[in-house]
């Protein structure tokens, strides 16, 4: 079995935003040679999410909206005594920050409408991307 590892980063532009890494992620798979086997992407912050889902500006906007529906940017958090950014933790915590999927005949297995969105909460900031492809 061979293991691959890649990390990338992301640079956000807003407070709060979705950017779509889909690109970069196949792109690394691709780079990895790895024909089948399984791909690991790691958001490694505790204030930003990874998810899977479209990339259409509605959708994203959409996503922004509900996650600030359930847990507002300005909700009188304990750890907003030290940041001022309790929501953009709990948001995290709720979303995961981790996507696993396979891979076959050096593709990932992916829906049609399924990217890799990252979700920035507390931005604008530099992200870290880590990607990790094992198998044949």
């Amino acid at each position: 079995m061979k293991i691959w590892t890649k990390e990338i980063t992301v640079q956000t532009k807003r407070r709060q935003e979705i950017l779509d890494i889909t690109y970069e992620i196949a792109e690394a798979v691709e780079e990895s040679g790895i024909k089948n086997g399984i791909l690991v992407v790691q958001l490694p912050h505790a204030t930003a999410s990874l998810v899977l889902n479209e990339s259409e500006e509605g959708v994203k906007r959409d996503l922004l909206n509900k996650l600030e529906e359930l847990i507002p940017s300005r909700g009188g958090y304990l750890h907003d005594r030290i940041d001022d950014n309790a929501h953009a933790h709990l948001k995290s915590a709720i979303v995961g920050s981790c996507r696993v999927l396979p891979i076959a005949n050096g593709r990932i297995i992916r829906g049609t409408w399924q990217n890799f969105l990252l979700i920035e909460e507390d931005g604008p900031r530099t992200r870290r991307v880590f990607i990790l492809v094992m198998g044949e």
